[in-house]
């Protein structure tokens, strides 16, 4: 069984801990795109993780975990990531963690160039996480990067170096007149923090290949939501790589291997962090209630997170982006305080209702429009069974699955393991 799971919306949808709970009946778990610029929260026995970089199948010790080649990886937090994770009892060898050769490496200049250019743009800046995400996908498009398999042969890394930083200072010194960077900072980076990984490092679409072939389970995890992706998200406000299913394969390493189902997250309302058209967003008292209900704060960045109710018009566009066969949702239990729940059912763009997402330039024009539906004003957190729920929560889950076009077949009613109703 090969699966996807993937975020419908902004992202933050909890993807980290749909797979934290799937990975149980997986053999490998695979990350396929982006970098250290969003989080998986995950909640377990074990105690809170929050992982940017490792797959979420890293918490359970029979699992392998893949970083494909569609990653961009800052080496430095990796290896700080693994440090966390390994204080709290969590076992990682190159026997459960490999990582592609093809991969990119985020360098520290990236980094540098991503904060240079949000202070550049001030008021119209895109809400980076200041990551270095973009340049660090602009000089793979560029071919002008260092992959981590290129630790493995450090005579022709360091050839390279030299022509890499020459290039780079052009943008870095010349254009934004900073630092220049040297090529001593850019070896002793290598050293550093490339040594310790070597022995992770392999052709990930040679092991998921033989794994496929051998009958194992492979689960791909997603960064962020189909509203970020590069290609059908909305730009400019999106990541630097495609969220989409439909790339897992191809950003693992084994694009040959086709997927036997996508499983799309979203949360019983919208929440979006960064910059960027947010149309069903609410403001005021009303956001700060239902931000501190849900804990709504960045796993990688601790922004408050913006909130609304759930959009419907969105998530319907994003099921058709990922493709998704099913749904997961998170965070049902957030809305037990309501005795009324708003929907955004549809836009309106000057005077015309809107049901289709629109082109992402008109987003800042249209208007929600909101219909009411009865909360069930009680603690859910309990509930364990799709009996155990009140009608009027059994009814709101029915509707989002229709207003979606597409079957909800899990529910999670808090953070742990095993607060999660199956769906009759």
């Amino acid at each position: 069984m090969l699966t996807a799971v993937c975020g419908i919306n902004w992202g933050d949808e909890g993807k980290g801990r749909m797979v934290d709970l799937l990975s149980d009946g997986y053999d490998i778990v695979c990350r396929y795109q982006g970098g250290n610029n969003a989080g998986h929260t995950v909640i377990n026995g074990m105690g809170k993780f929050i992982l940017n970089l490792l797959p979420s199948g890293i918490l359970r010790e029979s699992v392998v975990n893949v970083l494909g080649p569609g990653m961009v990886i800052d080496i430095k937090h990796l290896c700080e990531e693994m440090g966390r994770l390994r204080a709290k009892g969590i076992k990682i060898t190159p026997k459960n963690l490999k990582i592609s050769d093809r991969a990119v490496i985020t360098m520290p200049y990236h980094v540098l160039l991503d904060c240079l250019e949000e202070d550049r743009l001030a008021g119209k800046k895109f809400g980076s996480t200041r990551r270095g995400i973009a340049p660090a996908y602009a000089d793979r498009y560029m071919k002008k990067c260092f992959r981590m398999g290129e630790l493995l042969y450090p005579d022709l890394l360091r050839e390279k170096i030299a022509d890499i930083v020459e290039w780079k200072n052009l943008t870095v010194a010349g254009g934004y007149h900073a630092a220049p960077v040297t090529v001593e900072e850019v070896e002793e980076y290598f050293k550093t923090y490339g040594e310790p990984l070597k022995e992770y490092i392999t052709d990930t679409g040679v092991y998921l290949n033989e794994a496929h072939k051998a009958g194992k389970n492979i689960l791909f995890e997603a960064q962020l939501g189909a509203l970020r992706d590069v290609d059908l998200g909305i730009l400019p406000y999106t990541s630097s790589s495609p969220t989409i299913a439909a790339y897992a394969p191809i950003g693992a390493g084994a694009p040959n291997l086709k997927l036997d189902k996508s499983i799309g997250v979203m949360k019983a309302y919208s929440t979006c962090v960064g910059e960027g058209p947010f149309v069903a967003e609410y403001f005021g008292e009303k956001a700060e209630q239902l931000r501190e209900a849900g804990g709504e704060y960045g796993a990688a960045t601790g922004r408050p997170r913006r909130v609304g109710p759930f959009d419907a018009v969105a998530s319907k566009y994003g099921v058709r982006c990922q493709g998704a066969d099913e749904i997961a949702l998170t965070k049902l239990d957030v809305l037990s305080g309501h005795r009324e729940i708003e929907i955004c059912t549809a836009y309106e763009l000057r005077g015309k209702i809107l049901h289709e997402f629109p082109d992402p330039n008109v987003l800042d024009q249209c208007k929600p429009v909101f219909e009411t539906v009865k909360g069930w004003n009680c603690d859910i957190s309990g509930c364990r069974k799709l009996s155990d729920l009140p009608k009027e929560a059994v009814e709101y889950i029915r509707l989002l699955g229709k207003l979606c076009e597409c079957n909800i077949t899990c529910v999670s009613v808090g953070a742990e393991r095993d607060e999660i109703i199956r769906m009759e």
